[in-house]
């Protein structure tokens, strides 16, 4: 897709990157629908992009419910006519300590987001963009997909699945004979991290105050952490979200924000798979 200008470009999931990504379709001139379950941040990402003269539409959406999915796809094409950028860029990230510490709702939470909300948009939007014979799907996964990390590891088992899901989705596309595309955006480090939003209370259990209340200082300390390390380490959103643009127009799949990072990570993997193991872990 070499011509973005005109185009419609959903972006699901409007925190740190995904503001910025919405950003920089806007001054490509595309026609920008948000969509984000953070009533507010959604609003203040609205707001910004109108205030610099965007075509924008801001889409309430818990992308892990099909039916919310499927009401911003209506709401769309309401609006705008077509779908012709899709980025799956929602990040749900309880930081629960172990796979066995992580609480059914901690693994709820973060399938629903990540993994089920990539699942729904794929169902929803690839017909629409199979019948205009375009169209163009950038899923986010993270480094640590390839090989694992402790510490947050829901959020690493349901990236992981991702980079199977669009790695798939890329070849029965070209089965079908398709013009669509897809992207597998890995980011490295990204300057900002993640936005943290307050999880909705049907993703709470009781007794769980304390233990939020414990994820939000670590989550804050690290970032206060991060303000020490080296820029060079970092990416910013900006950066990332001009990968993706020349990764659409070049119809390249794998978007390495890092590459010296992801290759290197997956080098350690594969040959950690011939030895027979144990399996490597990320670093970084």
């Amino acid at each position: 897709m070499q011509e973005l200008s005109g185009r419609v470009a959903i972006v699901a999931g409007v925190g740190n990157l995904g503001r910025v990504l919405a950003r920089r379709f806007a001054e490509e001139r595309m026609r920008v629908v948000l969509a984000d379950i953070d009533a507010s941040g959604l609003a203040s990402a609205e707001a910004e992009l109108r205030a610099a003269g965007a075509s924008c539409l801001a889409v309430p959406t818990d992308v892990g419910k099909l039916a919310a999915v499927q009401a911003l796809a209506e709401r769309t094409l309401e609006e705008f006519g077509a779908v012709h950028v899709l980025c799956n860029n929602v990040g749900v990230n309880p930081r629960s300590a172990t796979l066995w510490e992580a609480s059914d709702a901690d693994w709820r939470w973060t399938l629903d987001g990540n993994l089920w909300g990539t699942v729904h948009a794929v169902r929803v939007f690839v017909p629409i963009m199979l019948a205009q014979g375009e169209g163009h799907i950038v899923n986010t996964t993270t480094v640590p997909a390839f090989g694992g990390r402790r510490g947050n590891s829901p959020y690493v088992v349901s990236k992981g699945a991702i980079v199977t899901l669009t790695e798939v989705l890329h070849h029965e596309l070209a089965e079908a004979g398709s013009e669509v595309r897809a992207s597998l955006l890995i980011p490295g480090r990204i300057s900002g991290g993640i936005a943290k939003s307050e999880r909705p209370a049907e993703y709470r259990e009781p007794g769980d105050e304390e233990r939020l209340a414990l994820e939000r200082e670590r989550y804050e300390a690290r970032m206060r952490d991060r303000q020490s390390e080296p820029a060079d380490e970092y990416r910013t959103p900006e950066q990332i979200a001009e990968l993706v643009c020349e990764a659409i127009r070049e119809e390249r799949f794998y978007v390495l924000t890092q590459p010296e990072t992801a290759v290197e990570q997956v080098r350690r993997r594969t040959e950690a798979i011939a030895s027979g193991g144990p399996p490597v872990l990320f670093h970084g």
